[in-house]
């Protein structure tokens, strides 16, 4: 199954462009689902079904829309009894289904739940996502969300939990319930299981842009978040591009604009990442026969058969071609093998401006900031023993240098 997540920078059509790419792998044969919290009459019709119950648009393709506020409101509800005991002891009153309203965020965690739950008898599933600032922080979250209750409830403690009752007595103060572990676990799990769905290479990222110069600062900014957090841009899309040979100056003066922000762009994401332009129809698009005028996704037939083919020659060394696999890490240790040696610890991070850069040693982990992004790293052990010898950026790459820590590297006898 390929899950394609679908960004860009505001009203630069993300929407459509990701309706368009679910009905192009529709026509060629895949079972594509097409999932949004606001997918509006993209498809000329009302999308009221539920992901568990999508409607179907035509041949081979079906769209649901994400309802965040019901999301949030049946896991408060079930959060709620889970916590029945502890409320009832505060003589708390619990709150009903009809007085909930979704808080701000709830939008965003049932996009992380639709990744999770939309698995199914689907060859293609296609996100709506936010706009592409949005998109990178959420993609973000499970990681952050998991550093956080490994924190704050650490699994090891739960080892202690026969002693809970004693050690209430000597302490004087209550110790933490067993549902507060058990939910910890299973939000952990569930939150691992995100993680997983969006690093694994079944995971694909399209960005969709309308060429200009403010779309292009946007997209050098954004473009360091991404490798930040790993998130590679299978697909970058520019979108609603003008006719190239028109006669009307003004539509000429607008096309040499766009053009000169695609040759910039062809020449930064190229060959990481495809570019697929898709042109203006004069028209905002509605309906199936617009959005086949915008076909984006036959690189998803593509990659298709290049990972069957894959499966059975027995390889794995393509992008995409064991789906279950995880990505690697971007981060890659280059240089350095023994107690004296200098390690270098390299990530790439394209659009990353020196003035904007950020890293902080905190025990066993590194803080690195770069303009609005913050990203914590754990690492590896044999860094663990080392101490920071210096950073710099070069050619759109971070290279952190680590020296060996005579008193923590074990001594050669």
């Amino acid at each position: 199954m390929r899950t394609v997540l679908v960004t860009g920078l505001g009203g630069a059509g993300r929407t459509t462009v990701a309706a368009a790419t679910a009905l192009a792998a529709a026509r060629r044969g895949s079972r594509a689902l097409f999932l949004s919290t606001e997918p509006g009459d993209v498809f000329a019709a009302p999308v009221t079904g539920r992901p568990d119950e999508p409607d179907s648009i035509t041949d081979g393709l079906w769209a649901a829309r994400i309802d965040s506020g019901a999301d949030f409101r049946a896991e408060f509800l079930a959060l709620q009894e889970r916590a029945a005991a502890g409320l009832d002891l505060l003589g708390a009153a619990r709150l009903e289904d009809e007085e909930l309203t979704e808080l701000p965020g709830s939008e965003q965690f049932a996009l992380l739940g639709a990744l999770k739950s939309a698995a199914g008898d689907w060859d293609v599933i296609v996100l709506d996502m936010p706009p592409l600032r949005e998109t990178i922080a959420l993609l973000a979250l499970p990681e952050q969300l998991r550093r956080y209750l490994r924190r704050l409830l650490p699994a090891e403690r739960q080892a202690a939990r026969a002693l809970r009752p004693m050690l209430a007595q000597l302490a004087g103060v209550p110790m933490p319930a067993q549902w507060l572990y058990e939910t910890t676990a299973r939000w952990d799990s569930e939150l691992a299981g995100v993680q997983a769905m969006i690093e694994s290479s079944g995971t694909t990222l399209r960005v969709v842009a309308e060429p200009g110069p403010a779309a292009a600062d946007a997209l050098r900014t954004a473009r360091a978040g991404l490798a930040l957090y790993g998130l590679p841009v299978e697909t970058l899309v520019p979108n609603r591009i003008l006719p190239r040979d028109s006669a009307d100056c003004w539509l000429a003066t607008l096309y040499a604009q766009q053009e000169k922000c695609l040759t910039e762009w062809y020449g930064e994401w190229t060959p990481k990442s495809s570019l697929r332009e898709v042109p203006h129809l004069g028209r905002d698009p509605r309906g199936l026969d617009d959005l086949a005028l915008l076909d984006t996704g036959d690189g998803l037939a593509v990659e298709a058969e290049e990972a069957e083919e894959a499966d059975k020659a027995g390889e794995a060394a393509a992008p995409h071609r064991d789906r279950g696999e995880r990505r690697d890490d971007p981060w890659r240790v280059a240089e350095g093998h023994g107690s004296d040696s200098v390690f270098v610890w390299e990530l790439p991070l394209p659009g990353a401006v020196k003035e904007e850069l950020a890293l902080v040693r905190r025990g066993d982990e590194l803080l690195v900031t770069t303009g609005a992004f913050r990203r914590i790293v754990p690492l590896p052990s044999a860094l663990r023993r080392c101490t920071v010898a210096g950073a710099g950026l070069t050619d759109g790459i971070l290279r952190v240098r680590f020296q060996s820590d005579p008193e923590l590297w074990p001594r050669a006898r």
